[in-house]
C-alpha cells in the first residue's frame, strides 16, 4: 500500500466546528492554511539508502547527547499525537549542527499506524515502520525560546527513530503504562522519571542520516535538520496497542456517523525530495 494513502475502513472523523483546523484526513490540505506546507523543501520523505551521500565530515565532531532524566515529566494526548514534554536540560551537539551551537530537547512525539505495516512518517527505501519517533530540539545558542526558533535558519534539529515491533521497550514503559489515563484528547498526566538516553540506539551514534527539511506537522515551517538513525527502537506489540487505543476527540464528544475517533495513522505522506542531498554518516 502507498505510504499516503489511507486505509479502507474506520475513516477519521470528519471536521467538526470545534475541532482543530487540521487533521490527518483524506481531503484535508494543510497548505491552504497552512502556506509554509507549499514548500520545497517538506518533510518527511523517502529515504533511498543507495543516493544518500556518505559525508565523512559529519564525524569530525561526534554527535554527543547531554540527555539528563526528566523527574515530573507531562505526558499529553493533544488528539493528534503523544507528547513527553520534557522540563530538565537536555542537550544536543556535534555532528551536522553547527559548530559550537546547543539545541535543547523540547519534546517527544509519536506517530504510529493502526496496523504495523504502517505508521512511520520517513520510509527507508519506501518501507514503513509501525512507529516513529520525533526528539524535538531548538537552538537555544541563537533563540530564546523553541517558539522563535521555529521557522529560523538552524533553528530546529529533530532526531528521530524509526520503531519496530519485538521485545518490551524498558525506557517507554513509564510512557506506555499510563496511556490509558490519557486516552481522550486533552488529557495529560505526570509521570515521576522519564530518561531521553533509553531511546538513543546505540553509544557511539555513527549511524544516521541527515537532511534539511520542514516539521512534518502544522505549520510544517522549513529549516529543520533532520537526523534519522539508522537502526529502529523496539517496542512490544502489547506497548503499540496502548497507542492505539487513544482518542482523537474529548471524552463524551459526539462522534459523527461512520468516525471512530481511534488516534492513529497519524502520519504525513512523503513529500517530494526535489534537488535535497540526503547525507550519511555512514557507509
Amino acid at each position: 500500500m502507498a505510504h499516503g494513502s489511507r486505509i479502507e475502513g474506520a475513516e477519521p472523523c470528519p471536521r467538526r466546528e470545534d475541532a482543530p483546523e487540521w487533521g490527518y484526513e483524506e481531503g484535508v490540505e494543510w497548505g491552504l492554511i497552512f502556506p509554509d506546507a507549499n514548500g520545497e523543501y517538506q518533510s518527511p520523505i523517502n529515504l533511498n539508502s543507495r543516493e544518500a551521500k556518505y559525508d565523512p565530515s559529519l564525524l569530525e565532531v561526534r554527535l554527543s547527547p547531554s540527555y539528563v532524566v526528566c523527574r515530573d515529566c507531562e505526558v499529553i494526548n493533544d488528539g493528534h499525537s503523544i507528547e513527553i514534554v520534557l522540563k530538565s536540560k537536555s542537550v544536543l551537539i556535534g555532528g551536522p549542527l553547527p559548530r559550537g551551537h546547543e539545541f535543547e530537547l523540547h519534546d517527544v512525539r509519536f506517530h504510529w499506524g493502526r496496523e504495523n505495516q504502517r505508521g512511520s512518517e520517513h520510509t527507508v527505501n519506501f518501507k514503513a515502520f509501525p512507529m516513529e519517533l520525533h526528539l524535538m530540539h531548538w537552538n537555544s545558542t541563537l533563540y530564546s525560546s523553541i517558539d522563535e526558533a521555529v521557522g529560523k535558519k538552524h533553528g530546529i534539529a529533530i532526531v528521530a527513530l524509526f520503531v519496530q515491533i519485538g521485545k518490551e521497550h524498558v525506557g517507554l514503559k513509564a510512557v506506555t503504562e499510563i496511556l490509558q489515563d490519557i486516552q481522550y484528547k486533552g488529557k495529560s498526566k505526570t509521570i515521576p522519571c522519564f530518561n531521553p538516553n533509553s531511546l538513543l540506539p546505540d553509544p557511539l551514534l555513527r549511524d544516521y542520516w541527515v537532511y534539511e527539511g520542514s516539521l512534518t506537522i502544522p505549520p510544517c515551517s522549513e529549516g529543520v535538520t533532520w537526523i534519522l538513525f539508522r537502526y529502529p527502537l523496539t517496542v512490544s506489540q502489547v506497548q503499540i496497542e496502548e497507542f492505539r487505543r487513544l482518542r482523537t476527540h474529548v471524552k463524551g464528544a459526539e462522534l459523527l456517523d461512520g468516525c471512530d475517533g481511534i488516534l492513529g495513522d497519524n502520519f504525513r505522506p512523503t513529500q517530494p525530495l526535489s534537488d535535497r542531498v540526503i547525507r550519511a554518516a555512514f557507509q
